[in-house]
């Protein structure tokens, strides 16, 4: 396993793990399927996204293969300059609990510093504990529960929102 950072060569496998994604794990994303498939020239939106100057996107490959990925974003306004968001973090089924999540993380963590953030943040689905202890053993903790966050056709989700300090 390895991770690097992607780039406009890799938004045509970025945009089928995304797909993948939605279809797999739906209550993790706030953007659908359905909404996803809609979307104008994909492929292209995401190879712009990932030369973006305002967010990084790191990848974990196996046996060069797209497995895993998230998404780092800078805060824009110079008073939030030195905080950023953790987004869109996805590990396909046959590669989770085998520490793929974990080295995109810590690389994300690595790049942040370097960069000099100083503030991390990132919203979990509460009932995804894996994910949860995942954030808490990178020293991430939870200083937040935001109760129905998110509204499903016929339940809600609450969230807990984390914040790692560097």
């Amino acid at each position: 396993m390895q991770v690097r950072e992607l780039n406009q060569a890799d938004a045509k496998e970025y945009y089928h793990l995304r797909l993948e994604a939605l279809l797999t794990n739906p209550d993790a994303f706030i953007t659908t399927y359905e909404q996803e498939k809609q979307r104008p020239d994909p492929i292209n939106t995401i190879a712009q996204r990932l030369e973006s100057e305002t967010s990084r996107t790191f990848g974990l490959f196996v046996e060069e293969t797209l497995a895993g990925v998230v998404t780092l974003v800078k805060e824009s306004h110079p008073k939030f300059s030195h905080k950023a968001s953790i987004l869109a973090m996805y590990i396909t089924k046959d590669h989770r609990r085998k520490g793929g999540a974990e080295l995109l993380i810590k690389e994300l963590i690595q790049f942040a510093r370097a960069i000099e953030l100083e503030v991390l943040h990132l919203s979990v689905v509460t009932d995804n504990h894996p994910a949860q202890e995942l954030y808490k053993k990178l020293g991430f903790h939870t200083y937040g529960t935001e109760e129905k966050a998110i509204k499903l056709p016929n339940r809600y989700l609450d969230e807990d929102h984390m914040v790692l300090f560097l």
